[in-house]
């Protein structure tokens, strides 16, 4: 077992190499933020590269794979924000909420990047909101494939993804933004992505007590 979880540690090593991390924060932004209590997340915006989809993969399979992928990725940096609450200085609107209210607004997962950061924060009743992009060269495998990587050793960098992390204020303007690159093997996932961005991300999220 101990053997086994060694494996798996290296594996997860493997999985994710990124090159350094791009920062950017407002010239205003320390005048901004004691007027930021509450967060909320959007859905990451995904864009798959379709000319480099597996065979058989059609339009519609690649678009809701990139709505899948984009709402899982919503869903696990909030997980992960609500895991550490204690560690920040704000709090972070119940995704589930926000979702909602633009559902209501018929804001949907392919026109909310179109949408204004300033009007969408009015909208969900919130200080600033976090949203994020993911630029992937393949879709996201399932969870199958990593038992096969560690059956067969089929790692290697199948799936190159640049993100970036950015938080807006209620008047539109950035105040914040991270980005990172990660090289995924076969066995990547929309949580492990979210996992290696929010490790690094969080080691400088500016709202950290």
């Amino acid at each position: 077992m101990k053997k086994f979880k060694t494996i798996v540690a290296v594996v997860f090593v493997i999985i994710f190499t990124a090159c350094g991390p791009t920062i950017y924060k407002s010239a205003n932004f320390d005048n901004s933020k004691a007027k930021i209590k509450t967060l909320a997340i959007l859905p990451f915006n995904v864009s798959i590269d379709s000319k480099r989809l597996p065979k058989g993969t059609t339009i519609e399979t690649l678009k809701e794979s990139q709505q899948k992928t984009g709402y899982d990725i919503q869903s696990n940096s909030y997980t992960w924000f609500l895991q550490r609450q204690k560690d920040y200085s704000i709090t972070f609107q119940d995704i589930d909420k926000t979702n909602a209210l633009l559902n209501k607004a018929n804001i949907t997962f392919d026109n909310i990047a179109l949408q204004d950061k300033g009007e969408l924060c009015k909208l969900l009743g919130v200080d600033g909101i976090i949203s994020g992009k993911a630029i992937m060269s393949k879709p996201m495998s399932e969870g199958a494939a990593v038992a096969v990587g560690l059956l067969i050793g089929a790692w290697g960098s199948t799936n190159k993804t640049s993100t970036s992390l950015t938080i807006h204020d209620d008047t539109g303007s950035l105040l914040w933004k991270y980005d990172y690159d990660a090289s995924g093997s076969v066995g990547s996932s929309a949580e492990s992505l979210t996992k290696a961005l929010m490790k690094n991300a969080s080691k400088k999220f500016p709202y950290k007590n």
